[in-house]
This record gives C-alpha cells, structure tokens and sequence, in this order.
C-alpha cells in the first residue's frame, strides 16, 4: 500500500506529456485502482474515532482520467463512451450484491459491499464506498468519494453528492444505520452520524445552518461544520427572512430542523412519524 501510494503522490507532480510517457503509469495505476474495488484503499475512514481525508487517494483517481483515452466499450451489447481506466465495474454472483435490471451504473474504483442492494437506476461514481447491507433506492446518486456506512437506506432520487477537489476537501461521509429520505440532497463534505433519520426532502450542504429544536442550538454556524449528530430526526423546516421587504411580504427561507432524537431502542420509522406528526 505504501509503495502504491508514493508512486500515485510521485505520478500526480508530473505533466500529462511526462506522465504518459512513463511504460508502467497504467501498471500502476491498475495496481491502485483494484485497492479501490476491493475497499483497501478509502477516499475517508475513520482512525481511532476520527475521519481522516486520504489525499492520495484522490489524488490516484485524478491519475486516471489523466493516463485515459476516450474509448468505446459495450455492455450487454449496448456502447457507451468513457475514460479507458474507468470502465464498468465487474460483480460476480459471488460478490453477493443485488442489482436489479433497470439502468444501474456502477463505476470501476468503487466499492459496493456483500449484501448491498442496487434498485434501478441509480449510479455510483469511482471512489465510493458503500457498507454492507445498505439499499440504494431507484434513481439515487452516490458521488465521486462519498463515503457510506452499513445497512444505510438511500431512498428514491436522493442525491449524495461527491468530490475530487480540492484535495483535501472532506467527501460526504453517511455512517451506519443512516435513512436519507427520498429527494434528499447531502453535498460539500456533510457527515451524518449513525442512527440519523432524514425526511423527504432535506437538503444539507457546507453553508447550511441546521437547527437543533431539542438542545436549542445551531449547527452549521460560523464556528462549527455541519454534522447531523447520532440519532438525530432532521425534517424541512423554515424560518423568517430578515429585513423590512422579508417581514412586509412574509418570506421564509428553508432551514433543515432537528425535531428529536430516536431513543436507542427505537424503530426508525416510528421515530420519523412521532416526529412529523408534532410539528
């Protein structure tokens, strides 16, 4: 891993010209790659408690749209035109994935996990990763990165979006036990806690200002990142525009609001209907 991840750091410093030019770039590269495929090689994992960006990562990735040639490839008899170095990814029946038929596109470099389910189509981009037991629902985008946990439920045309640059940008990260509701859209290096439950129609990104109804705080603000705490119900919510023009035409903008917290015991969907049905 080590000698793979110097010669991606040494390959991303060079020019397109110097790169191509190298005989073993692509070796490499494919060498890099299949750690990616396998989930031995992360965009973002968590270290003692900790998420940590793996720039090389990334960096590797970019590596490939670099050393690769549009090129015409077929599926099921069917061309599509891409990057050489980013084919379709190949499951066997002995991955034990489920992809129902339907448009499902899963790029090589990612990583989808034993037992995940695919419902079409959805997509999921190079640098993924998606956990074991996890559902993704009929035209829902895992981006570029994005980093999701185990049995998550991704609704229907929920949206996670990805990231290459820059570098060190924080991917969206969604950990463990996690429902995105459908046409949710998580963007800009958002994390969700384990256990969290988003409603139909969230939209979280980088600049988001989240309001925690039961602790009666902000999160999001100008001194902390967004992160949806662990058991959190977030729900759409608004509140009043400022200024005279706002209040005289009663403008409200859109604001995630976190409504309570599942007890740990709880089910998720009654968690979710207790909590929509206070508001």
């Amino acid at each position: 891993m080590n000698e793979i991840k110097q010669t991606i750091e040494a390959f991303f410093q060079l020019k397109l010209q110097d790169l191509v030019q190298l005989k073993d770039a692509r070796e490499w590269f494919d060498r890099f790659i299949t750690l990616l495929d396998q989930g031995k090689a992360r965009a973002a994992e968590k270290i003692d408690g900790t998420w940590q960006v793996n720039g090389w990562v990334k960096k590797g990735i970019l590596v490939g749209f670099r050393l690769g040639e549009l090129e015409e490839m077929k599926l099921n008899g069917f061309p599509f035109y891409d990057k050489g170095t980013y084919p379709i990814k190949d499951i066997q029946l002995q991955d034990n994935v489920r992809i129902v038929p339907g448009g499902t596109s899963i790029r090589k470099g990612c990583f989808v996990a034993t037992g995940v389910i695919l419902m079409p189509p959805c997509y999921v981009n190079v640098g993924a990763y998606v956990d074991e037991g996890t559902m993704l629902d009929s035209h829902s985008l895992v981006g570029s990165c994005a980093q999701i946990g185990k049995n998550c439920h991704i609704s229907a045309a929920a949206q996670i979006g990805g990231v290459l640059e820059p570098i060190n940008a924080n991917p969206v990260i969604i950990e463990d036990n996690v429902i995105v509701g459908g046409n949710c859209g998580i963007y800009e290096g958002v994390r969700i806690e384990a256990n969290a439950i988003l409603a139909s129609g969230v939209i979280l990104t980088s600049s988001t200002r989240v309001f925690d109804l039961v602790h009666q705080k902000v999160i999001g603000d100008k001194n902390s990142s967004v992160v949806i705490p662990k058991n959190a119900v977030v729900v759409p919510g608004s509140r009043p525009a400022t200024g005279s023009f706002a209040e005289k035409n009663q403008i409200h903008l859109y604001t995630p609001v976190i409504v309570k917290y599942r007890d740990e015991k709880s089910d998720a969907k009654t968690a979710l209907e207790e909590a929509l049905r206070k508001i």
